[in-house]
């Protein structure tokens, strides 16, 4: 092979195998990084505050009503919220859809009880790297971001529980 062509794929080669460094979305809050306070928009509650979840663990979900992979998996996450097992952490779900209307007749179709607000500036959506959804993102107690998993899930299935459990184990500071 000549010279020019094995330094083009030497750099290639180095080049797939670094990691991406720059963020996916404006103003993304990587994994170990804590999440920024913002007040967030309520749609079957009140507006709250992110920093008012501090103190339990987090599963955020972000979901739009035209997503099908969103919609599929939101029953799941209603049964994750009920479980016995996840007495320590909260649920909720944010949507990214434009038109509130639109987002509160999904949660009326979904019989949604757990909390939801909308993110109609693409703060949160920005925040949390949802460059594609559904995805959802572990929170620590503390606010920093564990994990974040992209696509639809089984949510209450063994598989999905024990994701979130390590997770959140592996987040808990090591006591001396």
């Amino acid at each position: 092979m000549s010279r020019p062509i094995l330094s083009i794929l030497l750099v290639a080669c180095v080049a797939a195998t670094t990691q991406h460094v720059a963020a996916d979305t404006p103003g993304e809050v990587r994994v170990g990084e804590i999440l920024r306070d913002v007040t967030m928009t309520g749609l079957n509650g009140p507006p709250r505050k992110l920093s008012e979840f501090r103190g339990r663990p987090l599963v955020i979900n972000l979901w739009a009503s035209w997503c099908g992979p969103c919609r599929a998996e939101m029953a799941s996450l209603e049964r994750l919220a009920w479980l016995e097992q996840s007495r320590y952490f909260i649920v909720i779900g944010i949507s990214t859809d434009d038109y509130v209307d639109r987002a509160q007749a999904a949660l009326a179709e979904s019989n949604a009880t757990i909390t939801h607000f909308i993110d109609a500036n693409l703060v949160l959506e920005n925040m949390l790297g949802a460059s594609h959804i559904p995805l959802t993102v572990l929170v620590d107690a503390d606010g920093r971001v564990v994990q974040k998993i992209s696509g639809a899930r089984d949510w209450d299935s063994p598989a999905s529980r024990l994701l979130i459990d390590d997770a959140f184990r592996r987040a808990k500071p090591q006591r001396r």
